[in-house]
C-alpha cells in the first residue's frame, strides 16, 4: 500500500516554485511593511495597533499572493507529466513568478516617495499619473533624481535576484501525479486559492475598509501592500465606484428632499423634477451689460502658506490684494486634486468616491459648466494654461461642455521660462493679459479659466525673481512665493488695462499642498484662499464658512446673470452674515460634512462618526445629530446618482 508521504511528494513537487514564491514574497512584503510601519512609528498609537496592523497586513499579503498564483498553480497540477506541454508551461510560470516579484518589488520601492507626497500607499492616482508619462517622468528628472536612480537600481537588482532565484526552480519533476489525481489535487489547491483569497466568510470578500482600523488613512493604508493597493484602485476605476456602493443608502426622493432643503432656494424656483436640483437664481447686482468673469485656479496654494489667514509670510501679493476685494477666510475645497478643484468651481457639482467628472466618461459632453451658460448668454468662453491641456483630460471635458476656446504650452511664443509643467506663471499671466486685452476690444462678455502650475513639484521657476524663503531654491515654499509674485504683477497690469472696470476676477487654490495629517480627514489641509476683485467688488472679510461649489453661483451673481442651472451651491451675495456655512471634503475614500463645527465623516462601509471642529482638530463627539448626518449622506449620494443618470446639465431648459 502505497504511504502517505509518496503522496503528499507527488501533490508538491509540482508546486515548488510557488511554495518557494510564496515564502520570498511573504518575506519582502513584511519586511517592506515593517520598514515603512518603523518610519511612521509616531502615528501608530499603541502595541495593539502594531499587532492588528501586521495581523491585517499577513491577510492582504496572503491575499494578493493567491491572486497571483491560485490559477497557475491548478493549470500546473493539471498538465504534470504531459510531455512538451509541461516544458513549455514551465518556463511560461518561471517568467510569470519573476515578473510578478518584479512587480511586488517595484512598488513598494515607489511608495515612500508616494507615502511623502500623498500621505498614503500607491493608489488610483499613481495609475492615473501613469497615463501622462511625458510630464511625470519630467518632473522625476527635474525634481526626483535620486529617488528614480535608486528606484532603478533596486528594480534592476530585482530582475536579476528573480532570475537567480526561479532559474533552477521548476515545475518538472519526476514525482508527478498520476492521471486521477490531477484534477483532485487541482480542485483542492483552487479552493485553497479562492479562499485565501477572499479571506472572509462574509458576503464580500476582505478589501481595505474592512482593514480599516484607526482614524488615520496612512496607518490604515500600511495593512495592504502597495500592489494590493493599486490593484484594488485599478478595479474601482473599472467599475468606478459610487456612493451608494461605500456609503450608507438614501432613497432619491429623500436625496432631493434634503439637498432641495439644504439649497435655500424657494420651491417654486425649482423648474424640472426629471433634473431635481435645476432651479432658477436671480442675480443681486444689475449693470447695462453683464461682466466679464475670469477666474484664476491658483495650483496647491493652501491656507497655510497666507498669512492673513494663519500660515506662513509665501504670500504677500495676495494678502496685500485681499484687502481691496472680497476674502473668504473659511473657504474649504473640495478635494486634494487640481481636477477636483476644477469639478466643484467650473461645474459646481458635489465631491463623490469616484474620480473627478473632469476625468470620467459619463461627463464629456451634456454636462453642466458655468462655461457652458454663459456660452449660451452670448459669452466668449476659454481655458488658458501654461501645460499641456491634455494632462488630467482637461481638453476634452473643456471643448466637450462650453468651452470655446484652449491656450495651452503650444501657443506660448519666447517664453520667459518652461519646466516640467509647461511655461512659468508669469508667461501664464502675460498670455492671459494680451488675451483679455484684445477680448475686450470686440464689445463681447468673456469667460476664462486661468489655471497655474509653477508651485507643483519639482517647483521649478525663472532665477532671480522673489527673495528666496528656503535656502535651496527649487522648494514648495519658494515655488509658493513666485507663484504669489506673478500674481501680484500681473494684477498691477490688470488694474490699469482696458478690461479691469468692467471684469469680476476670482482668484482661488485648487487644493492645499499635499496631506499629512493623522485624520480620517484632515480639516485644516483642506483650508484655502479665496479671493474675489473686480471695480465694483467692495472690500470685506467674510468668515463664514464656505466651500468651493459656492463659487459659481455668487460669481454668477456679481457679474448680473440671471439663469437656470443645477448647482447646489449657495449664492453668498444673498446671504446674511449670520449665515452658519457647510463645506464637503473628499479625502481618498472618506468624506467630511462640516457646518459649524460639527462634522460627521462618512467611511466605506462604515457607520458615520460624528466630531466637532475644534483648534484645527477633529474631536470625536458623544452627540449624534441626525439632521446632519442625513444632509452629509446625501451629498455625495446626490453625486454618484447624477452622474450615472445624467441629471447634470442644462441642455433642454
Amino acid at each position: 500500500m502505497e504511504s502517505s508521504n509518496t503522496l503528499l511528494r507527488r501533490f508538491y513537487a509540482p508546486l515548488k516554485p510557488f511554495a518557494l514564491f510564496t515564502f520570498v514574497a511573504m518575506l519582502i512584503l513584511s519586511l517592506c511593511r515593517i520598514s515603512l510601519s518603523i518610519w511612521q512609528e509616531a502615528r501608530i498609537e499603541s502595541f495593539t495597533d502594531w499587532i492588528t496592523l501586521l495581523g491585517f497586513g499577513a491577510r492582504i499579503d496572503s491575499v494578493t499572493i493567491a491572486m497571483f498564483i491560485g490559477i497557475p498553480a491548478v493549470i500546473t497540477l493539471l498538465i504534470s507529466g504531459i510531455p512538451w506541454v509541461n516544458r513549455v508551461w514551465d518556463k511560461v510560470c518561471k517568467l510569470w513568478l519573476m515578473a510578478v516579484l518584479v512587480f511586488f518589488i517595484f512598488m513598494e520601492v515607489s511608495t515612500p516617495a508616494f507615502i511623502l507626497e500623498y500621505s498614503l500607499r500607491p493608489n488610483r492616482l499613481f495609475i492615473e499619473y501613469l497615463i501622462y508619462p511625458k510630464e511625470i517622468f519630467s518632473m522625476l528628472w527635474s525634481g526626483h533624481k535620486l529617488t528614480l536612480f535608486l528606484s532603478s537600481i533596486v528594480t534592476a537588482a530585482a530582475v536579476y535576484f528573480c532570475y537567480k532565484l526561479f532559474y533552477r526552480s521548476s515545475t518538472l519533476t519526476k514525482d508527478n501525479p498520476k492521471w486521477f489525481e490531477r484534477p483532485i489535487f487541482a480542485a483542492l489547491v483552487l479552493v485553497l486559492a479562492v479562499a485565501v483569497a477572499r479571506s472572509s466568510l462574509e458576503h464580500r470578500p476582505i478589501n481595505p475598509s474592512f482593514t480599516s482600523f484607526t482614524n488615520d488613512p496612512l496607518v490604515n493604508s500600511l495593512t495592504l501592500n502597495s500592489s494590493y493597493s493599486m490593484l484594488y484602485a485599478a478595479k474601482g476605476m473599472k467599475n468606478e465606484v459610487s456612493s451608494f456602493d461605500l456609503y450608507p443608502k438614501m432613497s432619491k426622493q429623500e436625496i432631493t428632499n434634503t439637498i432641495r432643503q439644504s439649497m435655500g432656494v424657494e420651491p417654486t424656483d425649482f423648474v424640472s423634477e426629471e433634473y431635481p436640483t435645476l432651479h432658477k437664481q436671480l442675480a443681486s447686482k444689475r449693470y447695462n451689460k453683464p461682466k466679464n468673469l475670469v477666474i484664476i485656479l491658483e495650483e496647491s496654494l493652501g491656507a497655510q502658506f497666507v498669512k492673513s489667514l494663519g500660515g506662513l509670510d509665501l504670500a504677500p501679493y495676495y494678502d496685500a490684494l485681499s484687502k481691496d476685494g472680497w476674502a473668504f477666510e473659511n473657504l474649504y475645497a473640495t478635494g486634494t486634486r487640481s481636477v477636483r478643484g476644477i469639478e466643484a468651481v467650473i461645474t459646481g457639482f458635489v465631491p463623490t468616491p469616484a474620480r473627478s467628472v473632469v476625468k470620467l466618461p459619463k461627463s464629456q459632453s451634456q454636462f453642466f459648466t458655468i462655461a457652458k451658460l454663459l456660452n449660451q448668454k452670448g459669452f466668449d468662453t476659454s481655458f488658458i494654461y501654461g501645460g499641456s491641456a491634455h494632462f488630467d483630460n482637461m481638453s476634452s471635458f473643456f471643448i466637450g461642455n462650453g468651452f470655446k476656446q484652449i491656450i495651452e504650452e503650444k501657443h506660448y511664443e519666447n517664453p520667459i521660462f518652461k519646466g516640467s509643467w509647461g511655461v512659468s506663471d508669469e508667461d501664464l499671466f502675460n498670455k492671459a493679459h494680451q488675451t483679455f486685452t484684445e477680448k475686450a476690444k470686440q464689445n463681447k462678455p468673456f469667460f476664462s479659466l486661468v489655471f497655474s502650475s509653477s508651485n507643483h513639484d519639482p517647483y521649478e521657476f525663472p532665477d532671480n525673481k522673489i527673495a528666496l524663503y528656503d535656502d535651496t531654491k527649487n522648494t514648495r515654499n519658494n515655488a509658493v512665493k513666485y507663484a504669489d509674485y506673478a500674481l501680484g504683477k500681473y494684477f498691477e497690469k490688470a488694474q490699469t488695462s482696458n478690461y479691469w472696470d468692467d471684469t469680476v476676477f476670482l482668484v482661488v487654490a485648487d487644493h492645499d499642498a499635499r496631506v499629512h495629517k493623522a485624520n480620517l480627514v484632515p480639516i485644516n489641509n483642506f483650508h484655502i484662499p479665496g479671493l474675489i476683485l473686480g471695480k465694483d467688488i467692495k472690500p470685506k472679510k467674510d468668515s463664514r464658512i464656505a466651500s468651493h461649489i459656492d463659487l459659481a453661483p455668487t460669481l454668477l451673481s456679481l457679474i448680473g446673470i440671471d439663469s437656470t442651472h443645477p448647482m447646489i451651491g449657495r449664492d453668498f451675495t444673498k446671504l446674511d452674515d449670520n449665515y452658519q456655512g457647510r463645506a464637503m471634503m473628499q479625502f481618498a475614500n472618506n468624506q467630511a460634512y462640516m457646518k459649524g463645527n460639527d462634522v460627521v465623516v462618512l467611511q466605506p462601509n462604515k457607520a458615520p462618526k460624528s466630531f466637532k471642529y475644534i483648534e484645527g482638530e477633529l474631536i470625536k463627539s458623544v452627540q449624534h445629530k441626525t439632521d446632519l448626518i442625513k444632509e452629509a449622506m446625501a451629498y455625495p449620494l446626490l453625486g454618484s446618482w447624477f452622474y450615472q443618470e445624467g441629471k447634470y446639465d442644462i441642455s433642454n431648459h
